[in-house]
């Protein structure tokens, strides 16, 4: 944990999933600012033609003119061989003057949330969710640590993309509430074992209480500025609970939707200063 703020992420092996679009694609943008000429980004997602745009974009940025390498993988993390792709091509991109060794943790579906829970009977498909939206995310950061151990001189962070919804039910949301609070649950456990290991949880929303102007309530809870995203889109269209649904669909209509580069910013500061209790969950509205 660092006492003063640095001005850089080091010199970085940076491995983020789910990085063609949304966040993911900010996060792998506003990275490659900040780390030191000599790094390499391994950017996943299922999505190859929008991986090769960003790689292209990335080229042509002041980070990729002073030597970024950047490579993209196309695999599918809920697949044995999709996460093996990402730990080989880490590996290779991984040279000896790398001090800091960053994984993203930011691949995720919203799941089917035109359903309620009880009608989930179908085991196959809760298992096909779960094994991209946790199992995947587990075996990847396990693979990644064994890959990369400890050593001195080599720092290593996880970070693990969370939401309100690892702390809040939502109604019609199970799967992708589940798929949350597991997952941070699972990171919470990981900075217990690894003291040596940074391990955050960042999400860009927040349940506050506050009774004046509030921008969406969900029941008793207040939620400021969900991110701007394909899955938003996705939550205010086919969400079943007709409050929910309307609350989002009032958020978009009146622009109070957060932009992924405005809580990036945030996650990028939080990570400069480096001051965050590992397996913390902070969000945007915390910085």
């Amino acid at each position: 944990m660092s006492s003063t703020q640095c001005t850089d992420l080091g010199r970085a092996l940076c491995i983020i999933t789910g990085a063609s679009r949304g966040f993911g694609r900010t996060i792998a943008r506003e990275m490659s600012g900040l780390v030191k000429p000599g790094s390499a980004l391994v950017l996943t997602a299922r999505s190859g033609d929008d991986l090769r745009s960003l790689e292209a974009e990335l080229a042509e940025s002041e980070a990729g003119r002073a030597g970024l390498v950047v490579e993209c993988v196309v695999a599918d993390l809920g697949q044995m061989e999709g996460l093996g792709s990402v730990v080989r091509a880490s590996k290779e991109a991984f040279s000896e003057d790398i001090d800091h060794v960053i994984l993203v943790n930011n691949a995720a579906s919203l799941g089917d949330v035109s359903r309620d829970a009880k009608s989930f009977t179908d085991m196959a498909e809760v298992d096909s969710y779960l094994s991209l939206n946790v199992s995947s995310s587990l075996c990847l950061t396990a693979s990644i640590l064994q890959a990369f151990p400890q050593l001195p001189g080599l720092r290593r962070s996880v970070i693990n993309i969370t939401s309100l919804c690892a702390l809040q039910p939502f109604r019609s949301w199970v799967l992708y509430c589940t798929g949350k609070a597991a997952r941070e649950m699972m990171f919470r456990v990981l900075a217990e074992e690894e003291p040596d290991l940074r391990v955050l949880s960042y999400s860009p929303d927040k349940c506050l209480y506050c009774p004046v102007q509030p921008v969406l309530t969900i029941g008793h809870c207040i939620v400021p500025g969900p991110l701007d995203t394909d899955m938003q889109k996705v939550a205010r269209s086919r969400t079943a609970d007709p409050s929910i649904r309307k609350s989002f669909s009032d958020m978009f209509a009146q622009g109070q939707l957060l932009t992924c580069e405005a809580s990036c910013a945030k996650l990028m500061k939080l990570l400069l200063e480096d001051s965050y209790t590992s397996g913390a969950h902070v969000d945007v509205y915390d910085l």
